[in-house]
């Protein structure tokens, strides 16, 4: 599972709690495995929710894109009798998994994992020095590819759409005029460029550096872009009745969730690029009243607990729906290949 890590919340300055699965009776609940079942499990990360669904007698099929994850999940496939698969590829491509006749469960927890940000060479975490990188694959364009070579125009829409940092064109400009004469190359040597264009302050409950990194691993990662593939991905994926839970820990992420469900319900709907359109038959029917947080025992037990937001539907048997982009209201934002070149 990628238990996620708020970079610089109060959890983070207090040191790590490692590999506790958020949200797991609620996740349960919504998901309901049990023996017979096929639950595809997104988001592998150390195996929590794996473990879970294996614990209650389903059969899994589980996705990474870290390599590290993959190697370290062996140990559960070995002992799971041939009830758990294990495979390393971005849960965007989760429908190529399923087998015939459709999954009977997906779930994802989205955001980056505990393991991650603990390993500084990883280079999520300003916290622990390390190589500035983020990528979760291993592999592409790294942090300091954007830093160093993005435009200011670029550096600013990055930090205020995915990190929402006010101060993104400060920041942005600050990065120019000091990578003009030495490359970004650490995330300590980052964090302290931004503490000096915008200083803590005594009230303040995060760490002034927190949202760009946040937005370069968002970015880094195409977590958002992900994300919106990934549910149309368990569309396409399910069987009638299945079920998709998703457990987020960012407004944009839960943003997403949230139009996903409503524009699947079958209600009449639109963007702000479309004009409204009728209603239509729903894919997904919601699970509860609604969004799930955690309860302030899990919250105190694991900080990191505190931002989660669980959203789940139930599959209908009406066919799945075009994959539409259009309906999360992205912007544009400069490409990784077009900043990697």
């Amino acid at each position: 599972m990628a238990a996620n890590f708020g970079e610089g919340n109060s959890d983070a300055d207090g040191g790590p709690v490692r590999h506790i699965p958020v949200l797991l009776s609620e996740v349960l609940k919504a998901l309901e495995p049990e023996a017979g079942k096929v639950i595809l499990d997104g988001t592998f990360g150390a195996g929590g929710y794996t473990s879970a669904i294996l614990a209650n007698g389903a059969h899994v099929i589980a996705l990474d894109r870290d390599p590290n994850a993959i190697a370290g999940g062996k140990a559960l496939v070995a002992s799971s009798d041939g009830r758990l698969t294990l495979h390393h590829t971005e849960f965007s491509q989760l429908a190529d998994f399923a087998p015939e006749g459709g999954l009977d469960g997906v779930v994802l927890d989205i955001g980056v994992s505990s393991m991650q940000i603990d390993e500084a060479e990883r280079g999520f975490s300003f916290q622990r020095n390390g190589p500035l990188d983020m990528r979760m694959a291993v592999s592409g364009v790294s942090a300091a590819d954007v830093v160093n070579r993005a435009k200011v125009s670029d550096l600013i829409r990055i930090f205020g759409f995915l990190g929402e940092e006010k101060h993104s064109g400060r920041i942005a400009r600050a990065i120019e005029k000091r990578r003009a004469n030495e490359p970004f190359q650490t995330t300590r040597d980052l964090a302290n460029l931004i503490e000096t264009v915008n200083p803590r302050k005594a009230k303040d409950k995060i760490h002034p550096a927190t949202r760009v990194f946040q937005a370069l691993r968002i970015y880094v990662n195409d977590e958002l872009g992900e994300l919106a593939q990934a549910l149309f991905a368990a569309e396409r994926a399910l069987k009638p009745g299945g079920r998709l839970v998703v457990v987020t820990f960012h407004s944009l992420e839960d943003r997403i969730v949230k139009k996903f469900f409503s524009e699947r319900s079958g209600k009449a709907s639109g963007s702000r690029h479309l004009p409204m359109v009728e209603a239509r038959a729903a894919t997904f029917d919601p699970v509860g009243k609604g969004m799930v947080a955690a309860t302030e025992e899990e919250a105190e037990i694991n900080p990191r607990a505190r931002s989660a937001k669980l959203r789940a539907g139930i599959r209908s048997s009406a066919p799945a729906e075009r994959a539409d982009m259009s309906i999360f209201d992205l912007p544009d934002l400069a490409t990784l290949e077009k900043i990697g070149g």
